[in-house]
């Protein structure tokens, strides 16, 4: 059974691809609207994982929307939950997608789905809806990395990342400079896989 995993290239998409992998076909999948390469460095990531990827390009309407949010709001929080709703439910929908794997933890705030939210998207689509790290903490997540991947880790704006961040930052500093990125998006640290230990 094929579980099509959301990957960022960062350590907790890789670590619920490595988690269930005993039990599904894994393919990573990444996001995209085509305003950065963040397909190829996924692609990278994934392939220092050993798992086959493919990006996948959404709506660039669901970015316009994001951005009014961001804007509205002063702060990303609604705008990235809102690409994450849309970016699970496409991919639910995709052909021979039995389950959708989501990388979000027991204490993330963003990006996350709503119980009705993801409900809804199951209900409808006929997918599993998984989220093999919801019962963890980040000290027990980070234990897990340790143990199976070697991560690099910095602040969001100086890491590498193929999440829905990157492109909604490229966005803003397109339309409005780079000193807004540091108005709209609060410091803080990303992890970007370099390798799987053996």
């Amino acid at each position: 059974m094929k579980a099509s995993v959301l990957f960022s290239g960062g350590k907790d998409s890789s670590l619920s691809a490595i988690l269930l992998e005993p039990f599904f076909e894994i393919e990573l999948v990444t996001c995209t609207f085509g305003v950065l390469p963040v397909g190829e460095v996924a692609r990278k990531a994934a392939e220092r994982l050993g798992f086959p990827h493919r990006t996948l390009e959404l709506d660039r309407q669901v970015l316009e929307e994001a951005y009014g949010f961001l804007l509205r709001d002063g702060f990303p929080r609604s705008a990235i939950n809102h690409i994450h709703y849309m970016a699970v439910e496409r991919l639910a929908y995709e052909k021979d997608v039995s389950a959708v794997i989501d990388g979000v933890r027991r204490d993330d705030r963003v990006p996350v789905l709503t119980i009705g939210q993801s409900r809804s998207i199951e209900d409808r689509s006929g997918i599993m809806y998984i989220c093999p790290l919801k019962g963890y903490g980040r000290s027990a997540v980070d234990l897990l990395v340790n143990k199976h991947l070697i991560i690099e880790e910095g602040q969001s704006s100086e890491v590498l990342k193929a999440d829905y961040e990157t492109e909604l930052r490229e966005i803003i500093r397109q339309r409005h400079g780079e000193n807004m990125i540091g108005k709209l998006f609060p410091s803080h640290v990303q992890s970007h896989v370099i390798g799987r230990k053996s």
